[in-house]
């Protein structure tokens, strides 16, 4: 009886009514939360198929699923509000919200750095090759296995079309990494 009394002198009777009266409404509000997010994102989709974002997208060239896409992220929206008002009603919502969102700032952070490991060393390349004058616009250029005309060079990329028609884009990159045989005498 001593752990008894020593339980009950810790822990309440009337704080654990009241915790496990906070978990109900806190599962209350995740049952309720979910099945709001499913039928509000259907409903957006919906809204969205309506005025025919995709098949207006689709003629543009556009194949990017939209309306599936915005309705995804309404739904997880929902999904992440519900989450933060069942703890909320648990009373730990100031807490998990702060740790949620250092964890999301150091993901953005990630995805941010991983975004521009490719695109600053194009950007970069493609200032030298302009100011240095390597290779021009109208160039004939063998790059590895691809030889054409030099049809433009832009900050990231170089397009190149070849014999067969073909256009070819080569990263600036990799154009000062491999060897670039520039055909004399053949600009036009």
């Amino acid at each position: 009886m001593p752990l008894f009394s020593f339980i009950s002198s810790i822990v309440r009777p009337e704080d654990v009514s009241a915790m496990m009266l906070r978990l109900v409404g806190a599962i209350a509000v995740l049952i309720i939360g979910i099945i709001g997010s499913i039928i509000l994102s259907k409903l957006f989709r919906k809204l969205l198929h309506s005025f025919e974002i995709d098949s207006v997208l689709k003629e543009q060239g556009v194949k990017i699923p939209f309306e599936e896409f915005t309705s995804n992220i309404v739904k997880y929206l929902l999904y992440f509000s519900t989450v933060i008002w069942a703890l909320n009603v648990l009373g730990l919502a100031t807490t998990i919200l702060q740790i949620i969102l250092v964890v999301v700032f150091i993901i953005m952070i990630i995805f941010i750095i991983l975004a521009f490991k490719d695109f600053i060393p194009n950007i970069t390349a493609g200032f030298f090759i302009h100011s240095k004058g390597i290779i021009k616009q109208g160039d004939t250029v063998t790059i590895g296995a691809v030889t054409g005309k030099i049809i433009s060079i832009d900050t990231i990329e170089t397009r190149i079309k070849t014999k067969e028609k073909d256009m070819v884009f080569v990263p600036n990159a990799m154009l000062l990494k491999t060897a670039v045989v520039k055909k004399a005498g053949l600009r036009r």
